[in-house]
């Protein structure tokens, strides 16, 4: 006998506040400060671009990192189960596949929105949703590796932003110095990633995720991530001065060697200190990135 209508169970839909968390705003600013470097060192008016622009921030941060997450814990579920029950979907507060069906949407406004702002645009968009979902799904499922993981990562926060900002501003293939510094700031983000994994490395184990503190042992790691967040920013700093950017140069080297000091104190206990170090050597790091934006957007008024 068939049920009546009344006694059909409502279909659960996760609330707002619950699809916003998994999407973690915390976790836009990086890529959204390196596509506005982008924007910076394209050099060029914003008059007439605002709307670019802003479609531009909406697609680094809330849509293309926003992606990331929701893909992420879709796939970390099991884990977060056991490690983090409260996130939103363990928690059953997005339930079902909602999650699943979240990501999926939004990796298709993503697109939408970066194909309307351009070709190139819409080039950045599509191989940092590729990276996004190859991080967490299988078969790839890059973050089993630190090394393949946490360099999809930093190409996904600074280096294809910061091309994105640029392709915005001047609807072409940015300059060779733009894509050179997008680079390196990817690479140096390699070791941003490695003083993410210190707080995780017991459940790493556990889990069979090959970071690079669990590969390499505490110091190891550590020494390779100020290994890799300061030897590209050498590099940029060559670079500058190569360019014609003396004074820029300058100041990039005394952000670097600010970072040293605080390397320092970190490697004496990396575990305990990863977190510190994150805020305050990242925050010099990332005031280097502008800097290099500002001296190539100088370079081009000239």
């Amino acid at each position: 006998m068939a049920r009546p209508l009344s006694a059909v169970a409502p279909v659960a839909v996760p609330a707002l506040p619950a699809v916003v968390e998994l999407l973690k705003p915390i976790t836009w600013f990086p890529p959204m400060w390196a596509y506005g470097c982008g924007v910076v060192s394209a050099g060029l008016a914003t008059g007439g671009r605002w709307t670019e622009i802003t479609l531009g921030v909406l697609l680094a941060g809330p849509l293309v990192c926003g992606t990331s997450q929701a893909v992420n814990d879709w796939f970390d579920r099991h884990v977060d189960a056991i490690n983090e029950p409260r996130r939103p979907i363990p928690s059953g507060r997005v339930p079902g596949r909602w999650g699943l069906a979240i990501a999926i949407a939004w990796t298709l406004l993503s697109l939408a929105v970066a194909a309307a702002i351009g070709t190139w645009t819409l080039v950045a968009a599509t191989v940092g949703l590729v990276l996004a979902w190859a991080y967490s799904a299988p078969p790839p499922r890059l973050k089993r590796n630190g090394w393949w993981g946490n360099a999809a990562v930093g190409a996904c926060y600074e280096g294809l932003p910061w091309f994105t900002g640029a392709a915005v501003m001047t609807g072409a293939l940015p300059s060779v110095p733009i894509m050179v510094l997008a680079a390196l700031y990817s690479i140096g983000a390699h070791g941003i990633m490695t003083l993410n994994d210190f707080k995780s490395m017991a459940g790493d184990r556990r889990m069979g995720i090959a970071s690079l503190p669990v590969q390499l042992g505490v110091r190891g790691a550590a020494r390779l991530a100020c290994v890799v967040m300061a030897l590209p920013q050498v590099v940029v700093i060559a670079c500058l001065v190569g360019w014609g950017h003396a004074t820029h140069a300058a100041v990039v080297a005394v952000l670097l060697a600010a970072q040293l000091l605080l390397m320092r104190r970190f490697l004496a206990d990396p575990v305990a200190r990863a977190v510190g170090y994150s805020g305050a050597g990242v925050g010099l790091y990332v005031l280097g990135m502008l800097v290099g934006a500002l001296a190539l957007r100088s370079a081009v008024q000239a």
